[in-house]
């Protein structure tokens, strides 16, 4: 059975979220509190689209491609003129990256790519451990030091100078090349962080509950890690979490569960603004129903 992925409407509907972490003067003429309002047509309709605000601006990269091919795009939006500019294109393009901002500068990790089968037409996700910065104002990429450990769908948060990569999943422990729907998978706790400064990285106190597809952000010196799935990364063979945990850079420590969410899911978007994170969409899978929020 083929996976279901998440829509491109769903993505685009998480770029939208992500406008809340747009500065206030960059938003003068935002809409009220709790209203929607129409915006430019995403340029190039995709799935398995990440994004994040850098200068007052929005950048969405990734995109699942036909047949599994990463697409690698690249797109920024200006919400003061509503308006798409397409930029240069990830090296090596990849789904299911983690991205974040920093002093102004986009840093992607991870994800994975398309492993061929041969003399098949379908592939599998290949786990990968590339880094990159993208700097918007020169619309230029730059390769960084390796992520410790191959995954994909990590989550990425910047906070007190580091950026944290979190969670994820990986082929790791098995012979397979790839992870495939009808495959093993493994969920992971792994919780490594970067230097954007010195370009290295250190291993840090791994996650309680391992998992893909999460939610996350920071809020007072502490990062947040919401909901999920376990096992493997694609929602056909994998259950939800609504499990939320803390952890605290500053002492390493993970502290205990927080409120869980009102509903389990994955693979939605996610943004913090004045204190509080945002999660919106995401998909699920019970004995009754596969569907999206």
């Amino acid at each position: 059975m083929l996976p279901i992925r998440r829509l491109s409407g769903a993505a685009i509907g998480m770029t939208l979220i992500l406008g809340l972490a747009i500065t206030p003067s960059a938003r003068a003429q935002a809409p009220v509190v709790g209203s929607w309002e129409k915006a430019a047509p995403f340029p190039e309709p995709e799935e398995e689209l990440s994004g994040a605000a850098a200068n007052g601006k929005m950048y969405v990269q990734g995109g699942f491609g036909p047949g599994g091919h990463p697409v690698g795009m690249m797109w920024e939006y200006d919400p003061a003129a509503d308006k798409w500019t397409k930029k240069k294109s990830m090296p090596v393009p990849a789904h299911h990256a983690a991205i974040t901002e920093y002093h102004g500068k986009l840093y992607i990790f991870g994800g994975f790519t398309f492993y061929a089968v041969p003399n098949q037409t379908f592939g599998g996700w290949e786990p990968v451990d590339n880094a990159w910065e993208y700097d918007p104002a020169a619309d230029s990429w730059k390769a960084l030091a390796p992520l410790p450990t191959k995954r994909g769908s990590p989550v990425a948060i910047t906070l007190g100078g580091k950026i944290y990569v979190i969670g994820g999943a990986s082929n790791q422990g098995s012979n397979a090349p790839a992870i495939f729907p009808t495959g093993p998978a493994r969920s992971l706790t792994v919780n490594e962080a970067y230097d954007p400064e010195t370009n290295k990285w250190e291993t840090r106190n791994p996650m309680p509950t391992p998992r893909n597809h999460a939610y996350a952000g920071a809020v007072s010196g502490k990062i947040y890690v919401i909901g999920g799935r376990v096992a493997q990364p694609f929602i056909t063979v994998a259950s939800n979490l609504d499990i939320v945990e803390e952890y605290d850079p500053s002492t390493d420590q993970w502290g205990p569960q927080k409120a869980r969410m009102p509903t389990a899911r994955s693979g939605g978007g996610f943004a913090t603004y004045n204190g509080r994170i945002y999660v919106a969409g995401g998909e699920v899978q019970t004995p009754q129903m596969l569907g999206a929020f």
